[in-house]
This record gives structure tokens, C-alpha cells and sequence, in this order.
């Protein structure tokens, strides 16, 4: 058995973290504080991105918070909570509102802690103070998007930043002692699986502490959904997508917490793929896969 499991997962589960660090059921709260990105100008930031996770866009954080907590709440009444300020870029705001946001979900009662989602480009040295002042008050963590390391792939997806960016913003981020969680895509237009798992293989050799890996899909009335009508560039099958996460996995250090392992689109939203509808098909599919290879995160691991 994986050393990190406590059920047949072959991977680092964010469950099995949870459990052993809060000896509770924890949830992650999404919120929307409105804080926009650097890089939608004109409207038009990465190519595949959508308002989907901007249905709370307007109302009041605590409001959000309770919309979700009151569910929750009447099956698990002793769960612990994390706010996730995931909607946009959320440190793309000055410090006194970053602060006024942040610490107004952490004096709720059984919140323990915050991800916040943003960008490497958006982290500069006063918001990077204010975080390090953060993670000494509660669980922090940022999460920073970087898809792919390939740079004629995010100039195509409209990154709008360099590897070399990213870097410099997990460097700061761990001197200062923040724990951080790294985004990627499967599936991108034009990427081989060797160029995937390049992009794995890249991260495993950071300090970073944990990986959300999401399934590209294309949503209806995005700049993606024009580049797939006019090139019909290849989408991932769920057989080789599964084939590609398990073998990210087995090149993955043992100690990076999975986060996510597929995407989770709208269905009424999503042109393609649809089989990533069904989220928990495909997450039986790797653990099937992981088992019939008799592998385990990190079995590829070298330094």
C-alpha cells in the first residue's frame, strides 16, 4: 500500500492530508471576491478561460461563505473550513483590500485556514509581506497557475508570463515559508504526452507542496472554442488521458499532495470533451490503471 493512503488510492490524496493534519472533515469553500486578472485585457486573458466560477460574482463574501457552510453544516456539524478565494486572480488588489477580504472569512467560526488562487505576475513585494504575515496567523496556501512549460504552448494559450516568472514566484513564496500548489493542464492544443510529462517531470523538482492536474475542456463562447472550430487540434480521449495521469504520477515526488486529478466542467457549458462529465468514471480508471500496473506515486522519481 502507498505509504499516504488510507484507503486504494495509489497517490498523495488531499483527503488523506486533510485527515492526518486536522483529524477532521474539511471543506474548501469557493468564493468570489471579485479581484479581476492582469491579464484579461480587452476582456480577453487565456484563451480557454470562462466566468464559471463567477456565479457569486456580486455577493457578499460571508453570504457566500454560509450559502455553502449551512449545507454542509446539517450532515458533517463538526466540519472544519477553508476559504478558497479561487474566482480570477486574487492577490491582483492593494494590500488593505487583500487584507479586508482575507481576514474577514478567517474570523468565522471554524475556519482554518485559506488557499488563494492567482498568478506569479501578481505577487508583488508588499503582497508577498502580507502573505508571509498570513501564514504565521493560519493555514495558507497559494495556488499559481502554470499549465504547461512549454513556451510556444502558453504563448498560444495566452499565458501572458514566463516560466522564468513562475519560478522566481515559488522561490519568494517558499522563503517565505508558504506553502504552494501548482496548477497544470492535460491536453493542451498541440502537446505530445512527452511534452506533459516534461511539465511534470519540471515540477517535481520544485519546492512546491502540492498539484491540482485539470483536463483541458472548451467551453462554449470561449477563444479556445474558435481555435478547435477552425483547426480541430486533438482531444485527449479519456483512455489517454488516464494512461497520461498515471504516468505523471509515477514521475511525481511522493510527498506532493494531489490536489485535483481531473477537471470538473458544466456539463451545459462544455463543447468538449464530454466524458470528462463523468469525474468519478475517471478517477475509477486511474485507480484501476494504477493497480493493474502495480505503481504508486513518486515509483519514477529521481533526483
Amino acid at each position: 500500500m502507498f505509504k499516504y493512503t488510507l484507503d486504494n488510492k495509489r497517490y498523495y490524496t488531499l483527503n488523506y492530508y486533510n485527515k492526518i493534519k486536522y483529524n477532521s472533515k474539511v471543506f474548501k469553500v469557493s468564493l468570489n471576491a471579485g479581484f479581476g486578472c492582469p491579464n484579461k485585457k480587452n476582456g480577453i486573458g487565456c484563451i480557454y478561460c470562462y466566468d464559471g466560477s463567477g456565479e457569486n460574482r456580486g455577493m457578499d463574501l460571508i453570504e457566500q461563505f454560509n450559502k455553502v457552510k449551512d449545507i454542509v453544516s446539517i450532515k458533517w456539524p463538526n466540519s472544519k473550513y477553508i476559504g478558497y478565494f479561487q474566482a480570477d486572480t486574487n492577490t491582483y488588489a492593494p494590500v488593505d483590500k487583500l487584507k479586508e477580504n482575507f481576514e474577514k472569512i478567517l474570523k468565522l467560526p471554524n475556519v482554518i485556514g485559506l488557499n488563494i488562487a492567482t498568478r506569479c505576475d501578481a505577487l508583488p513585494n508588499d503582497v508577498l509581506d502580507y502573505l508571509e504575515e498570513l501564514n504565521k496567523k493560519t493555514n495558507l496556501v497559494i495556488e499559481l497557475g502554470l499549465q504547461t512549460i512549454h513556451e510556444s504552448t502558453s504563448k498560444l494559450i495566452n499565458r501572458g508570463h514566463t516560466l522564468k516568472q513562475f519560478e522566481n514566484a515559488v522561490k519568494e513564496l517558499r522563503k517565505r515559508n508558504i506553502d504552494v500548489v501548482v496548477h497544470i493542464i492535460n491536453g493542451l492544443p498541440y502537446e505530445t504526452k512527452s511534452m506533459m510529462l516534461e511539465t511534470v517531470k519540471y515540477i517535481s523538482k520544485l519546492d512546491i507542496q502540492g498539484i491540482k492536474i485539470h483536463m483541458l475542456f472548451i467551453i462554449k463562447g470561449t477563444p479556445l472554442e474558435k481555435l478547435y472550430n477552425k483547426e480541430h487540434f486533438h482531444i485527449l480521449t479519456r483512455e489517454e488521458y488516464v494512461d497520461i495521469v498515471c504516468d505523471e504520477l509515477e514521475y511525481l515526488r511522493e510527498d506532493i499532495v494531489v490536489n485535483r486529478i481531473t477537471g470538473d466542467p458544466d456539463k451545459d457549458k462544455v463543447l468538449e470533451p464530454t466524458w470528462l462529465i463523468k469525474k468519478f468514471g475517471v478517477l475509477n480508471e486511474i485507480d484501476k490503471k494504477m493497480e493493474r500496473r502495480n505503481s504508486y506515486q513518486g515509483i519514477k522519481y529521481k533526483v
